[in-house]
């Protein structure tokens, strides 16, 4: 299979296989314009399998969501069909609106307005706690 490459974009690599469509319905790709191409079940020495998303533009994009749905994400920044910028992903030390506290007496339930902010208390489980109430996030759900 042959796909063509990017000429301006973003081209997110080394996603786990399957975790494609997740990514595109996280980042609202669906949205955009421009061409996006999904390549899943790649064959990856580092992986075995993997898949791609290709963005034929270059927008702003939430890395830290990125780096919660899947730590293990390369972002690949390219403009004139050249490299300009790579960003390697890790879990964030802090989510904000990205999970919602399950918790029904925590404050976020009454004040609607207050972001949704988690903070990683252990980085082996992915296990989060909102700042407010210490409930535990609900990090494995990706």
């Amino acid at each position: 299979m042959n796909i063509d490459g990017v000429k301006s974009g973003i081209v997110l690599d080394h996603i786990k296989a399957g975790k494609s469509m997740i990514v595109y319905d996280y980042l609202k790709l669906s949205k955009l314009s421009c061409c996006v191409a999904l390549i899943q079940n790649c064959q990856s020495k580092k992986m075995g399998l993997k898949d791609i998303v290709k963005i034929d533009e270059l927008i702003d994009i939430d890395l830290d969501m990125l780096g919660y749905i899947d730590p293990s994400i390369t972002v690949n920044y390219v403009k004139d069909g050249q490299l300009i910028g790579k960003k390697h992903l890790a879990l964030p030390e802090t989510l904000k609106n990205v999970i919602k506290c399950k918790n029904p007496r925590c404050i976020t339930s009454t004040e609607q307005e207050l972001p949704h902010i988690f903070r990683l208390v252990d980085r082996e489980n992915r296990i989060y706690r909102c700042i407010y109430c210490d409930a535990v996030g609900e990090a494995n759900t990706i």
